[in-house]
C-alpha cells in the first residue's frame, strides 16, 4: 500500500500517523531508535506491507497485468489503490480528505527530527498535496512517471502504467473488495498493541 492507505489504517494518534509514514523511510532494526509508540507504528507499517503482498486478492489483481509487466505492477497497484481510496474517501472515513491530509501535513511541519529522506520530501508533499491529489487519476500517472525516472530500468513500470486505463474498473473493484480486509487486519493489530501496552502498565499488588 502507498502513503495514504498506510496513514488511514495505521492509527490516528500523532505518533501513529508519523510512524505510518516513517515506515517508507526507515530501514533496518528499530529497537531503541524511536519512542515506543512510533516504533510500534513502523512495525505495523511493515506488517501491513507483508499482509498486502501475500493476500490472494492482491495476487489476483496483479495477475490482471500482462505477465511480462508483473514485476513492476505492484508499484503501479500501490499508487492506484491510493487513488481509489482518495476518490472514494467518504465511503471509508467520517473526516473529510482535506481535513485529514491537512492534519498530516501539520504534523510533518511541526516535527523537528524527521528521518532524512522524509525531511527532504515533506515540504513538497504538503505544497503539492501529494495525499489529497491522488483522487485525480492524472496524478497517478504523474506519480508513477516520477517513480519510473528513479529506476535503473524504468521500461517495465512504464509498460505497467500503460495497462492501468484498461484495467481501471476491475482494479477499482479489487480495491473495494480488498480494503475492508486490510482495515480489519490493521484494527486487530492496533487492538493487540493497545492491550499489550495496557498489560505492561498494570502494577501487581504487593504481597501481604
Amino acid at each position: 500500500m502507498n502513503y495514504l492507505a498506510h496513514l488511514h489504517v495505521g492509527g490516528q494518534r500523532p505518533a501513529q500517523l508519523l510512524g505510518s509514514l516513517y515506515g517508507d523511510f526507515v530501514k533496518g532494526t528499530l529497537a531503541g531508535r524511536f519512542a515506543p509508540e512510533l516504533e510500534a507504528s513502523i512495525r505495523l507499517h511493515r506488517r501491513i506491507d507483508v499482509f498486502t503482498d501475500q493476500h490472494p486478492l492482491i495476487k489476483a489483481a496483479l495477475a490482471r497485468f500482462t505477465e511480462g509487466n508483473r514485476r513492476y505492477a505492484g508499484i503501479a497497484l500501490d499508487v492506484f489503490f491510493d487513488h481509489c481510496l482518495a476518490r472514494d474517501w467518504a465511503q471509508y472515513a467520517d473526516e473529510s480528505l482535506d481535513d485529514f491530509t491537512g492534519k498530516v501535513y501539520g504534523l510533518l511541519a511541526a516535527e523537528p527530527d524527521l528521518p532524512e529522506r522524509l525531511a527532504l520530501v515533506a515540504p513538497r508533499m504538503a505544497a503539492q498535496d501529494w495525499l489529497g491529489s491522488y483522487r485525480d487519476y492524472e496524478v497517478v500517472e504523474a506519480a508513477l512517471s516520477g517513480i519510473a525516472r528513479r529506476l535503473s530500468r524504468p521500461a517495465g513500470l512504464y509498460e505497467a502504467m500503460r495497462e492501468l486505463p484498461g484495467l481501471y474498473r476491475p482494479l477499482s473493484a479489487d480495491f473495494k473488495t480488498f480494503y475492508p480486509h486490510l482495515q480489519a487486519f490493521a484494527q486487530a493489530a492496533l487492538a493487540d498493541e493497545a492491550a499489550t501496552v495496557t498489560s505492561s502498565q498494570v502494577v501487581p499488588n504487593s504481597a501481604c
